[in-house]
């Protein structure tokens, strides 16, 4: 009944999951390319122009051309044409047909960290494949092309069930609060279990129809499939969006306007969302922030969901975040129901 009184509601329910499935993989990309690269090649040697042409001819770097001297790409940098220089000594050919190692000189402009860092590794990999030796091959068993987006769909599931399963329910009770219809369920023998639940309810068929969508849009536009169960998804989200759901409820229980539940819910979803390993891996955090991850089920969700889509994984195999997300579901319903306080 909310729906069809709301027209704004359908058209986010469809226009939301569209634009994040058809827009985002695109952008949310932690490749950095687009590198502006100078060489300065002081040998001139059959070798040296063999490692120039590999720079050249990479995906993650603008070839800007030869350079005379350092100084003139030094130049470059400091008028921000060009973001790294490679350098390459004299004798570097010689060097590696006598066995040593030549030292090659990689100047960032350290101005943007992340484009310097990156366009340094970047380099160094391809001067380390250019020496005498090339010590080790990568094989890639799920994701066999390195396709950022086959890593980044399954992580967009849980951040379009955490919008629209944890912000609409959030703005329900307390907008009910604000327009003073909430009264009037107070007045009613309806129980606090049915109540709730049937808040619940809605949202449950909303995530599952987004997750359809969701996965239509996957296989139709990127070709990428789940290679694991299908149903195992259905799963993981109708917990993710149970926990999502009461949790928000739980929020509108304790606002007492739309601005605060707004404020409240958006300082636990920047938390949670930053914190899952969604966007980089868990591990690389410290200890202490790490042990955040155990407490927080949207780490759970993208762990499983990464599992079961990309790695083809089955039940056993995310058993141990399934039981988890149940828990967290579980406790977050039976204490929306808790908070709710019902005047008869």
């Amino acid at each position: 009944m909310q729906i069809r009184r709301n027209a704004f509601l359908p058209r986010l329910i469809i226009i939301f999951p569209l634009m994040m499935m058809c827009v985002m993989p695109w952008v949310m990309n932690m490749e950095v390319k687009n590198i502006r690269v100078d060489v300065v090649d002081n040998d001139h040697s059959t070798l040296s122009q063999r490692l120039v042409h590999r720079v050249e001819a990479s995906r993650y770097f603008i070839f800007k051309g030869q350079i005379a001297s350092y100084q003139a790409a030094l130049n470059d940098i400091e008028t921000s044409q060009t973001d790294i220089i490679l350098e390459i000594p004299k004798d570097f050919g010689k060097d590696i047909e006598t066995g040593n190692i030549p030292q090659v000189l990689i100047a960032p402009n350290a101005v943007n960290g992340t484009k310097g860092s990156m366009g340094s590794a970047y380099l160094s990999q391809i001067v380390t494949a250019n020496g005498p030796v090339s010590t080790f091959n990568v094989h890639s068993l799920y994701n066999k092309h390195q396709n950022y987006k086959v890593f980044m769909i399954p992580a967009l599931f849980a951040i379009v069930l955490m919008l629209m399963c944890g912000f609409l329910p959030t703005l329900n009770i307390v907008g009910e609060k604000e327009a003073g219809t909430i009264e009037q369920i107070n007045v009613t023998p309806v129980s606090k279990w049915m109540f709730i639940l049937a808040k619940l309810i809605p949202y449950w068929i909303i995530a599952m129809f987004v997750i359809v969508v969701c996965l239509i849009i996957s296989w139709a536009l990127y070709g990428i499939t789940c290679q694991g169960p299908i149903g195992l998804v259905f799963l993981l989200a109708m917990l993710l969006a149970l926990f999502w759901s009461s949790f928000g409820l739980i929020i509108s229980n304790y606002s007492d306007t739309m601005q605060q539940a707004i404020f409240v819910m958006w300082f636990f979803v920047v938390s949670m969302l930053l914190l899952s390993g969604l966007f980089t891996p868990t591990r690389s955090m410290p200890d202490w922030a790490y042990t955040t991850t155990y407490i927080n089920p949207m780490h759970y969700f993208v762990d499983g969901i990464r599992t079961v889509f990309v790695r083809g994984g089955n039940f056993q195999s995310i058993a141990h975040q399934v039981f988890a997300l149940a828990c967290f579901a579980g406790v977050m319903g039976s204490w929306a129901v808790y908070s709710y306080k019902k005047n008869s």
